[in-house]
């Protein structure tokens, strides 16, 4: 009797340390989750983010193949290509009296601010001015945004800002109290800039106003102020736009360093990763007419959206546009369906790492079904992150909470009951059981059939644009730093330049080897519909086209930024003016066997030697035909397009396949060797 006694005493012993030491377990993880800012997430990260395969199912080319260097490595013929923005001649540095001040509001999306604010400081210089830290009304109009961050620091480093341009411009924070005043009571000039406007616009227009007034207020809203290619003797200007562009303009640090996390994690595997910007949104779509890409409601949405653009000047067409049609001609974005297509018939293989940018892809993650179908690692800045690491890249935000709007049934009860307790006659008469106007601007579909105009933007959907600019900033600076870029389309809801043209142009600058893809679209809509109804039966000779195709816009796609785009943001392609060439541009097309490299030269312009101090490394040479074209010694990437899983790639039948696609390789080399 007694043992039983102390058996059980022991028993609640042993089930109370129990307890003890479970309480303190989930005490101790709920400091580690609480508290730690990088374990945790990037042990999560590099385990459950990407999907693991035994390293007997699908083997890598080594770095030194050439496999590996025709997928990723550098495009040999932009490797003596490199930034040089400095000023090339003299160049005074700012005068201590100025004209005035310059204060600057600029509206629209990332890439519309990013255009402006270079445009901004060229204008700056140019009418000798003081230029106002620029507001950004995206943030300023955002409601309960933290208040630690204000406007312009909100997205960038301004301490970065003041001290890159102290050689070419002034720029404080704030407007003089007495300017300050006459700001707030409206007595300050103001002009709505138009868009890409002419140097004598501001010499003309602007300055006698400033000189007057010594202050005037500039309104952007077209997503940039200056024209885009400017005469030759302003060619230090467009040396200063790179200035402001690709050093000065600098996120601030926290967007720095989540940047830098995701970045790493991408990394964490040991393999390279491809980014895609699908640029598809609402108004991209309206504006090209793409409605009939989508079905149901999304239509309805875009057709909404184009009509709205209609009415107010934005577009100058019918509502009704033959999507398809439009889609053939190139208008469209390229599907990340389509995407897909192309990239697994480059090469890539099912187990490629691919991050998808841009804050809104119009349609949800159902059109992006396809894309993860065919590869297995499709990854964005959500599942690269954390919650809590967003959060605290917003900061301190006030808590807002919007109720759900009552049920007009339940507040025509309501009414009819107060009416019924009111007190003795004479009382009011019931209300009439009119149903109110109540807009699920959450589904957007409430609206369209309703009304003609936009809904007013919620308090919520104010301070999640005002996120997006975060989020884009995120998504820029993955995209620059990616070992290959591919866009899905390159204009935005005006006809302008997008974000993934910002993208290409900084990448062109920053290091103009890496691989850029530019697909024509006109042609790769040609190719997908090739083998719409047979796709996994593709054969050799349609790879071949699909090859040749992409490898030729690696430096076609340049040639032809350089006409249609740069016209439009010089941002898009900052070549020749903010770069050099470590070689002779005469010698490169005199002694490259290659008949198209002096067309490359030519159309990049780059005739600028580089410093000295540039020249310590050597720089690789193109000989015979190692370059960035050779398919020979591939393996057998090809014969991965669209295969099942369960097919042995190492057995007969991948053996039989290895060898017909180094058979059409060899012939595409000599085919394609002018490229």
């Amino acid at each position: 009797m007694k043992g039983e006694v102390k058996m059980k005493s022991k028993m609640k012993w042993v089930g109370l340390v129990g307890l003890v030491l479970s309480a303190f377990s989930i005490f101790t993880h709920f400091l580690l989750a609480r508290f730690t800012e990088m374990g945790i997430a990037e042990y999560q990260s590099s385990v459950t983010i990407f999907s693991w395969r035994p390293i007997f199912d699908l083997q890598h080319s080594p770095s030194n193949s050439a496999a590996y260097r025709r997928l990723w490595g550098p495009v040999k013929r932009l490797e003596s290509l490199y930034p040089d923005s400095n000023p090339r001649g003299y160049y005074a540095d700012p005068s201590s009296q100025t004209n005035g001040f310059i204060f600057v509001r600029i509206q629209g999306g990332f890439h519309d601010i990013r255009n402006s604010i270079c445009d901004v400081v060229v204008v700056a210089r140019l009418l000798n001015t003081t230029l106002v830290m620029p507001e950004i009304l995206s943030t300023t109009s955002s409601k309960g945004i933290s208040s630690q961050f204000k406007s312009f620091a909100y997205l960038y480093n301004e301490d970065q800002f003041v001290l890159s341009l102290a050689k070419d411009v002034k720029v404080v924070r704030t407007l003089p109290k007495d300017l300050k005043g006459a700001r707030r009571k409206k007595e300050i000039p103001v002009f709505r800039v138009p868009y890409a406007a002419s140097p004598s616009y501001y010499l003309l227009r602007v300055l006698p106003v400033l000189k007057k007034h010594s202050v005037v207020e500039i309104v952007i809203s077209e997503g940039g102020c200056l024209q885009s290619i400017l005469p030759p003797h302003f060619e230090e200007y467009q040396r200063l736009r790179c200035r402001v562009a690709f050093h000065a303009l600098r996120f601030r640090q926290e967007v720095q360093d989540l940047s830098a996390r995701i970045l790493q994690r991408l990394r964490a595997p040991g393999r390279p990763f491809i980014a895609f910007d699908p640029g598809m949104t609402r108004e991209a779509l309206a504006y090209h007419g793409c409605a009939e890409l989508f079905q149901d409601v999304h239509t309805e949405l875009i057709q909404h959206k184009r009509s709205w653009m209609i009415k107010r000047g934005f577009v100058k067409g019918k509502l009704s546009v033959n999507s398809a049609e439009a889609r053939l001609k190139g208008s469209c974005p390229l599907m990340p369906e389509e995407i897909g297509i192309l990239l697994r018939a480059y090469g890539y293989t099912k187990d490629a790492i691919i991050y998808v940018s841009g804050g809104e892809v119009f349609g949800g993650q159902r059109t992006l079904i396809a894309l993860h179908a065919m590869f297995e690692n499709v990854v964005d800045r959500t599942s690269l992150s954390t919650p809590w690491e967003l959060s605290r890249l917003y900061g301190q935000e006030v808590n807002l909470v919007n109720a759900p709007p009552a049920h007009p049934f339940t507040e025509e009860v309501k009414k009819r009951a107060a009416w019924k307790n009111a007190g003795p006659r004479p009382r009011p008469l019931p209300p009439p059981p009119a149903r109110p106007k109540s807009y699920n601007i959450e589904g957007w579909w409430g609206w369209v059939a309703e009304s003609d105009n936009e809904p007013d933007s919620t308090v919520m959907e104010l301070r999640t644009n005002a996120h997006k600019l975060l989020w884009e900033a995120i998504d820029y600076a993955v995209c620059v730093e990616a070992d290959v870029f591919i866009p899905g389309f390159d204009r935005d809801g005006k006809g302008h330049p997008n974000f993934a043209s910002l993208v290409m142009g900084h990448r062109l600058y920053q290091s103009a080897a890496s691989k850029t893809f530019r697909p024509d679209r006109k042609e790769a809509v040609k190719l997908v519909d090739e083998i719409r109804n047979h796709t996994y039966q593709a054969n050799h000779t349609w790879l071949t086209s699909v090859r040749r195709h992409l490898r030729k816009t690696l430096l076609d796609g340049i040639i032809e930024a350089s006409n249609n785009s740069k016209p439009l943001s010089f941002l898009s392609h900052p070549v020749p003016e903010c770069s050099c060439s470590r070689h002779n541009a005469n010698e490169v097309s005199k002694n490259s066997s290659v008949p198209s490299a002096s067309q490359i030269w030519t159309a990049l312009g780059v005739s600028h030697q580089c410093p000295a101090w540039m020249d310590a490394g050597p720089v690789s040479q193109t000989k015979d035909k190692e370059n960035e074209d050779d398919l020979a010694d591939d393996d057998s990437i090809s014969g991965l397009f669209f295969a099942p899983s369960g097919v042995n790639q190492g057995g007969g039948e991948a053996e039989v396949g290895t060898k017909e696609e180094n058979q059409f390789e060899d012939q595409d080399e000599l085919e394609g060797g002018e490229r």
